[in-house]
């Protein structure tokens, strides 16, 4: 009998019997699809509906392992724990017996650095297409993830849920509720003359000290879009209007009418109005596209001081779920990015970090992303020049001064905050200066690197050098002093203490007072007026306020530094915030105790401040007319918490310690 000849199976995949009795395993197609295999013979009904190539393949033999002899019932349970910690189904935190505990106090023993790398784990997944970014870290999303990313990017921006103005709030609630309707923004856009200024303007004012988009690129994309807005994407929409919008922001008033011919306050309102619209016009909550939250994240920084604390908490609350929906909190080279992509990526997210933080501070929440819930490294000391779109290979990182410069010697700081801010809630709460030696051997090490990698290249005639070493002085100077207040609060300090303190305050006020006076950084006084210290100014004042502790030059050139201050900082004789009216609060008994010897006549700040009092100021309960001649004879004694008292009759934020959350607001933004 001749021999049929039988074809040789390959040696991974099962040969197929010639009965049709059901497979014992499901096809390979239904097992990586994660869907329900009938195992049938030669195809199951799946793979023939999806008109896929049917195999069966034997799964592997389950491993043996070899049980501990002695393992009682808490090893077992760490034993699973650390099962489910590898595949991220649990975090350390969660984790209860007892071998996990030892090992959660290991990791809190280690370096805030270190801990932060335990605390990640790299379990997430990014996905990419035409320019848009998804990051999954989800086990439903990750499950089918190979037959459902299209699903990820479908109805972001292709619908305009509020086009008829109806039915808003469904589709795009935040949206519906801060910018209204979807409209045309053809006639906002400037013309082409007008829009490359405004460029120039943000180039020169605004981006060294942003540095969150790619200046050749956005200019090829501006000097076309500018002459056809017709052709502007909804993104692009977004960026040209917050671009048009932070120009605007940077210069006076004089400046503006003499280059556009329309008062400042115009212009501002136009297209701050236009870059929220566009911002709904790129239905931006759901949106993946890196230059839409490259807007959002310009047009927050911009309205900082123009904006409710606590509505701008919200704000900044969205741009941080975009940025992780986007995964930013993730780094670029971990997740397989192109360099270029990687950099960008990397300055947004150290602009939104602090920013984030800062929104904590002003609204009293204090929240904030907390180290262990990002990964993402600073962005390479480079030029523009040195990246562009398309490039292959890591770029050489520059040694000395580059265009990142200020904002790399920023994230540093705002780094070294973020990293040690438990170290600064706790340290020295209530005790003397002497209490913070580790907490000043860190702040002299950041110094020390700091000026080793950045300050030791900067010309002081570049303005942008000038104003970091001003900048970054100060916000040291600012880190001392507040962990030293707590000594101060409790009043666990002698003079010569109190004197120490006095004279490193005195140090931030003329920091500020000096750039505020250098003709060659006037561009940059949109970001010196944020950067103002409120502890600097209470510290002094306190100081002044108590009787014997300085002399009477001492106190002459105190005040002199008082009115400059208040001079170039209006809004605190506005009063529209709390800490403003505490400021004056304060200045005025401390002028009470002891004013200057040339006290007559009476500065402007301070009959200002007068004059409001006996108006009766905002928040004021007392009797207006309550500061009077008699006064000035009797001998005062304030103790901290009554200086610090608000109108409200609320603690400030003198709570006896360091509370203030990772945030750029302890360096750059003061309340």
């Amino acid at each position: 009998m001749q021999s049929r000849p039988v074809a040789i199976a390959p040696a991974s995949i099962q040969t197929l019997p010639e009965h049709t009795s059901p497979m014992p395993y499901n096809c390979q197609p239904c097992v990586r699809r994660k869907i329900k295999c009938d195992r049938s013979i030669p195809s199951c009904s799946s793979c023939l509906k999806g008109k896929f190539d049917c195999f069966y393949k034997a799964p592997p033999p389950p491993r043996k392992r070899k049980r501990p002899e002695s393992e009682d019932v808490h090893e077992r349970l760490a034993r699973y724990e650390r099962m489910l910690q590898d595949n991220g189904l649990l975090s350390i935190t969660e984790a209860r017996s007892p071998s996990s505990k030892e090992n959660t106090e290991r990791v809190h023993k280690s370096s805030p650095l270190r801990q932060a790398q335990l605390d990640i784990t790299q379990t997430g997944k990014l996905v990419t297409e035409e320019g848009k970014s998804r990051y999954i870290d989800s086990r439903v999303w990750l499950d089918v993830a190979e037959v459902s990313m299209q699903e990820l990017f479908d109805n972001e921006g292709d619908d305009q849920p509020a086009l008829m103005g109806t039915n808003l709030w469904l589709g795009d609630p935040l949206s519906g509720a801060l910018l209204g309707v979807s409209q045309s923004l053809i006639g906002c856009h400037p013309c082409h003359q007008d829009a490359m200024k405004l460029w120039t303007i943000y180039v020169q004012n605004v981006e060294t000290l942003c540095k969150v988009l790619h200046i050749p690129t956005t200019t090829a994309m501006l000097e076309v879009v500018s002459q056809e807005p017709n052709i502007a994407s909804r993104s692009q929409d977004c960026l040209l209007f917050a671009i048009y919008h932070f120009a605007v922001y940077s210069i006076s008033d004089d400046h503006c009418l003499r280059e556009f011919a329309e008062p400042r306050s115009v212009l501002m309102s136009k297209y701050q109005h236009a870059t929220r619209q566009a911002l709904i016009n790129a239905s931006w909550l759901k949106t993946t596209e890196l230059p839409v939250l490259q807007a959002f994240v310009l047009f927050l920084i911009a309205m900082r001081p123009q904006t409710d604390p606590h509505t701008f908490w919200i704000w900044t609350g969205v741009a941080v779920r975009i940025a992780q929906r986007m995964g930013l909190h993730r780094d670029g080279e971990s997740l397989g990015l192109p360099p270029f992509d990687v950099q960008m990526r990397r300055r947004l997210f150290w602009q939104l970090l602090p920013l984030d933080g800062y929104a904590g501070q002003v609204s009293g929440t204090g929240i904030s992303i907390t180290p262990g819930d990002w990964d993402t490294k600073q962005p390479l000391n480079v030029n523009d020049d040195q990246i562009y779109p398309g490039m292959r290979q890591r770029p050489e990182e520059q040694k000395g001064a580059s265009e990142m410069m200020f904002c790399l010697t920023k994230a540093k700081l705002s780094e070294f905050y973020t990293r040690t801010a438990v170290k600064m809630n706790t340290v020295g709460a209530k005790g003397p200066p002497h209490d913070n030696t580790e907490l000043e051997k860190l702040i002299d090490k950041l110094e020390s690197d700091i000026e080793t990698r950045y300050l030791r290249y900067c010309d002081i005639i570049n303005p942008v050098h000038l104003l970091t070493l001003g900048i970054v002085r100060s916000a040291v100077n600012m880190v001392r002093l507040r962990s030293r207040m707590p000594s101060l609060a409790s009043q666990d300090i002698d003079d010569n203490q109190r004197r120490e303190l006095c004279a490193l305050a005195q140090k931030i006020l003329d920091t500020d007072n000096a750039l505020y006076d250098n003709p060659n950084l006037r561009k940059f006084q949109w970001h010196i007026k944020t950067f103002y210290v409120w502890d600097a100014m209470i510290c002094v004042l306190t100081s002044l306020s108590k009787s014997g502790l300085l002399s009477l030059p001492e106190q002459d050139a105190i005040w002199g530094k008082i009115a400059v201050t208040y001079k170039n900082h209006p809004e605190i004789l506005e009063e529209k915030g709390r800490l403003h009216v505490a400021a004056g609060k304060v200045t005025l008994k401390a002028w009470i105790a002891n004013p200057p010897s040339n006290s007559t006549p009476e500065p402007g700040f301070i009959s200002t401040l007068r004059s409001r009092r006996k108006n009766g100021a905002p928040g004021r309960t007392s009797k207006p007319d309550d500061i009077t001649k008699h006064e000035k004879t009797v001998e005062y004694s304030y103790s901290l918490d009554t200086l610090f008292d608000s109108p409200d009759g609320v603690d400030l934020y003198f709570d006896g310690c360091l509370n203030y959350g990772a945030a750029e607001w302890m360096f750059w933004d003061q309340l």
